[in-house]
């Protein structure tokens, strides 16, 4: 045990085993150890809170270090100083003397200082024939030079701390102006919701937040901050999507009722006076051949255009012409081409003409080009229906085999 560096506070004033692990741990300073004073003291003003000190014990330590002579606190020389009370009251900015005593005390508990009494409790230094120090009483700073590293350590903790905090705070004011006037807009545009009770929540939170908040306090206010703009944002773009849905159903409806205008001149023949007399002989001839092919048979040999019927299903003719004017639309083919099917092929087999277009789209460079060219040789007589649909059910069937 390191005897020589253990001493017990003068009078009244009890000693504790941590009091005397800390005077021991000074005798353990490696040799040739120094520090800046003064940059200790500011590392000890920055992590005054984590040290359990406050401002008035800062401005006592200030006044002690100012006592030391040197600016370099080293180990190889005597770091105790020795000023009275009174000496330290004025240089304390003139603190009482009860006060003095009682911050004084508190930088003994907080490891910053030791007591190193005299027998009589006095404060005062003994010189060799030199002039040197032989030995002094007073308050020892060597804790100060211990602990430099831990210190400086201490307040890069706090000043990390303290710029979260700064971050923490400036979020939560960004996070409160956000919601605040999200829910305003919402009201005054009057989208639909329970807008105030949503304002209800958000004055409930900050009624929470206290006068002078903490980094806890701060952050669960946050959170739950965030947590209701999330679900402010959340109603707002659902409402914004209802209302893109709304107008997409307005547009569908219009385009619709266009549709069914188009529909008219692409689903049903013109009279005789409009398309001729030779175009009329090939309608009728093509609804005469139609009626060889059901509808079922139809549809086997071109599946994939009741995806693009109504509901999903083609159960008359009528679903299969208006699920064709989809499929031209998707496919690209213009209306003139399809109108042109319509007039030549009749509706009901440019209808058909179009799904089985559809089977062979992946193999089809230009399906308006394609449905022209079918048109112009069946105007000539040169293309039935017949052939196509038999092909199409000969390679779905072969497909359908493979697959199988």
């Amino acid at each position: 045990m390191q005897t020589g560096n253990v001493t017990t506070p003068f009078g009244r004033r009890p000693v504790s085993l941590a009091l005397i692990k800390r005077q021991q741990a000074v005798a353990e300073i490696k040799a040739g150890k120094s520090a800046e004073k003064w940059k200790v003291f500011r590392d000890v003003s920055a992590a005054m809170s984590l040290l359990g000190v406050q401002s008035n014990s800062l401005a006592v330590l200030d006044a002690l270090l100012s006592f030391y002579p040197e600016n370099e606190l080293r180990q190889d020389v005597s770091i105790v100083v020795f000023p009275s009370n009174a000496q330290l009251s004025l240089r304390a900015h003139g603190m009482a003397g009860s006060t003095l005593r009682r911050h004084l005390a508190a930088l003994v508990e907080a490891g910053l200082i030791i007591r190193k009494d005299s027998a009589n409790g006095k404060r005062y230094v003994r010189r060799d024939d030199a002039g040197g120090i032989e030995s002094a009483f007073g308050f020892d700073l060597s804790p100060l030079l211990l602990r430099s590293e831990e210190l400086a350590m201490m307040a890069q903790q706090i000043l990390v701390e303290r710029a979260a905090f700064k971050r923490m705070k400036e979020n939560l004011t960004i996070c409160r102006r956000d919601v605040r006037k999200l829910i305003t807009a919402a009201m005054e545009e009057g989208v639909d919701g329970d807008w105030e009770a949503i304002e209800g929540v958000y004055v409930t939170l900050i009624a929470r937040l206290p006068r002078v908040p903490s980094a806890a306090d701060v952050n669960a206010i946050l959170e739950e901050m965030q947590m209701l703009k999330e679900e402010v944002l959340n109603r707002l773009e659902n409402q914004q999507k209802a209302n893109n849905r709304s107008a997409n159903d307005a547009h569908i409806e219009r385009h619709i009722q266009n549709s069914k205008s188009e529909s008219l001149n692409e689903l049903e023949p013109r009279s005789e006076r409009e398309q001729g007399a030779k175009s009329s002989e090939v309608n009728h001839v093509g609804r005469e051949a139609l009626k060889a092919f059901p509808l079922g048979l139809v549809l086997k040999a071109c599946p994939q255009v009741v995806d693009y019927a109504a509901g999903g299903a083609i159960a008359t003719w009528r679903d299969l012409m208006s699920a064709a004017v989809v499929v031209r639309s998707m496919l690209g083919i213009s209306p003139s081409a399809y109108q042109e099917a319509c007039e030549i092929m009749g509706p009901e087999n440019a209808a058909v003409a179009v799904a089985g277009i559809l089977e062979r789209a992946n193999m089809i460079n230009s399906p308006g080009g394609y449905l022209r060219d079918l048109t112009r040789r069946t105007e000539r007589g040169e293309f039935s229906l017949g052939p196509m649909i038999m092909a199409l059910l000969k390679a779905n069937g072969l497909a359908q085999a493979r697959a199988g």
